[in-house]
């Protein structure tokens, strides 16, 4: 699974930052959300990476907790572009939904380091 992730939030990451750099073309609060987005969207995979050279199991959950928080801090963001008419929801859907598997990954990852402590 790990290659898998792995590539899975890189291309997140890009497709974040191609959102971004649309948002820069549009008005001043477009470009201020674009740029919290491009922040914590890009962030998760970073967070992956770290998790997966963590030298014990707590530093592993603490690394994917991060990017959990990261990719919450992401959909907010999204929803904040969608609900406020910047970007049309039908633009960001698959972006969002892709953002909560990888949510859903992360969680069953770290449910699953979590059993293994105790």
């Amino acid at each position: 699974m790990s290659s898998d992730l792995k590539q899975r939030t890189k291309q997140f990451a890009l497709r974040i930052i191609k959102l971004a750099v649309s948002l820069e073309k549009e008005g001043s609060a477009a470009r201020v959300l674009g740029k919290q987005l491009l922040r914590s969207g890009t962030s998760v995979g970073a967070h992956y990476r770290e998790s997966q050279r963590a030298r014990s199991t707590k530093e592993m959950i603490s690394k994917l907790e991060g990017g959990q928080q990261e990719l919450d801090e992401t959909q907010y963001w999204m929803e904040l572009l969608m609900e406020a008419d910047i970007v049309k929801p039908e633009k960001l859907m698959s972006l969002y939904d892709e953002s909560g598997e990888i949510m859903a990954m992360f969680i069953a990852s770290i449910r699953t380091l979590k059993k293994g402590e105790s």
